[in-house]
């Protein structure tokens, strides 16, 4: 089992100026490739300890699955979560993901007030989410440490912010609060509506 770093549906240069080309090309290129390349090798080597019967290798090799695991997971669907303003990005959600925002949080400006202080709030490195509960058929703000997916806390994954601060430090420094401002000018909700139709289903 291979994994491959997907193609960006635009430019590296394509966010500005929001998201500067230096950071989307130290994003893309170094950190999720680095994902991707790291997520394999632990793989390769778990495989080799399954056939070896090695118990403890293999449970030694889960921490970085999952780690890099995860990062390819959660930067595959930040890349399409964004997009630039020249293809739709920044222009709010309408229909059922609209409906849903607003029954829960009254309305678009409220629902990214709660996300940017959630996700501000993040300590150190991670991620904040709009995430959609299966069972319970209801919308959520959450936040994961590192690079765990929202999955793991039984959450279908719409709309992703990446909060670690090779996402932002370039450009914004240590003003985490601006980064979060300003990413909402680019961010695809048509992607996220698509996401939000298919889980429902």
């Amino acid at each position: 089992m291979s994994f491959q770093l997907p193609a960006l549906p635009y430019a590296l240069d394509a966010l500005e100026p929001v998201i500067s080309a230096d950071i989307m090309s130290l994003h893309y290129n170094k950190h999720h490739a680095g994902y991707v390349n790291n997520l394999n090798k632990a793989l390769e080597h778990n495989a080799k300890a399954e056939k070896e019967n090695d118990i403890t290798k293999m449970i030694e090799l889960q921490a970085a699955i999952k780690f890099n695991g995860g990062g390819h997971i959660n930067h595959s669907i930040f890349w399409t979560n964004l997009a630039p303003k020249t293809s739709g990005g920044g222009v709010l959600p309408s229909g059922a993901l609209r409906k849903a925002i607003e029954d829960k949080w009254q309305s678009i400006d409220k629902f990214i007030e709660t996300f940017n202080t959630a996700t501000g709030a993040v300590q150190g490195s991670g991620w904040g989410w709009l995430g959609f509960h299966k069972e319970t058929k209801l919308l959520c703000i959450l936040t994961c440490p590192n690079q765990d997916p929202v999955s793991m806390l039984g959450y279908v994954p719409l709309l992703g912010i990446d909060v670690w601060e090779h996402a932002y430090y370039l450009q914004y420094k240590n003003a985490r609060p601006d980064y979060l401002k300003a990413i909402w000018e680019v961010v695809n909700w048509k992607n996220v509506e698509e996401r939000y139709a298919e889980a429902i289903r």
